[in-house]
């Protein structure tokens, strides 16, 4: 796991968990638009950090950052963010680390299947090979994720394209993407949750609604404090991916701070 941090001389931390297959520095730009006020730690995943490791589970993700905060001496955190995968990672968080937050941020996050293990296995198996397919080929990525509306501004499409592509094509195991769809997907949690006091929104893009309609509810149930919040013409992970200003803004309101 690689921990990259911004903005340290800031009072107030926040911490971001990554979601899954997609290089760690796709972040790094809202990550820094944060880092105008807030110290800013950001996780980025096995299997995702170019350290030639593996992602084995969202638990373990989460369990090692807990120990690299408590290593650090931070036992309070103001925020705690995580997008989809990562969204999962607060969830997982909060529910199981004795670290006090403050105020968290599941963004689309995914929860726990409710289904049987073998239906669980087919679709963890859909899902290897559909991203297997999607990561390796770079037609098929633009695709799925046209490059006029998933290039960040000021960006040249083909340059930034060709960048995530040559990151996951060296850097992606199959046991990696395996394991984060089959993980974000099933991971454990206790049951019950233990209350917790933390302020809690649970954001998701209008056109993903219906995708996380279950998912909300979960959230809600584990967390009954829990705030939907909808943006609306924004699709899955594209607040934090796309626009750092409008996502610090955002970041800023819930925070009760003016950007």
């Amino acid at each position: 796991m690689k921990v990259c941090e911004y903005g340290t001389e800031r009072e107030k931390t926040i911490v971001m968990f990554q979601c899954a297959a997609e290089p760690w520095w796709v972040f790094v730009p809202s990550a820094e638009a944060l880092a105008q006020d807030y110290h800013v730690i950001l996780f980025a995943a096995d299997g995702h950090d170019e350290q030639g490791t593996t992602f084995i589970s969202v638990e373990k993700y989460v369990d090692d950052a807990a120990v690299w905060l408590k290593g650090k001496g931070i036992c309070h955190l103001d925020l705690l963010y995580g997008v989809s995968m990562g969204g999962a990672s607060v969830i997982r968080f909060l529910a199981t680390q004795n670290i006090k937050v403050e105020k968290a941020i599941i963004d689309a996050g995914i929860t726990p299947y409710p289904y049987s293990k073998p239906v669980c296995r087919l679709i963890a198996l859909w899902d290897w090979i559909t991203i297997s397919l999607a990561i390796k080929n770079l037609k098929i990525m633009k695709m799925a994720a046209p490059p006029e509306r998933w290039t960040p501004m000021g960006e040249d499409p083909e340059e930034h394209y060709r960048k995530i592509y040559e990151f996951e094509k060296n850097h992606f195991s199959s046991k990696t993407i395996y394991n984060v769809f089959w993980s974000a997907n099933n991971y454990s949690m206790p049951d019950p949750v233990t209350h917790v006091e933390t302020a809690i929104e649970y954001w998701y893009g209008e056109e993903e609604k219906k995708a996380r309609k279950n998912n909300l509810a979960y959230t809600i149930t584990a967390f009954p404090q829990t705030v939907s919040k909808e943006f609306k013409g924004l699709a899955h992970a594209e607040l934090v991916l796309m626009f750092p200003e409008r996502f610090r803004e955002e970041v800023n309101r819930f925070m009760g701070k003016a950007s």
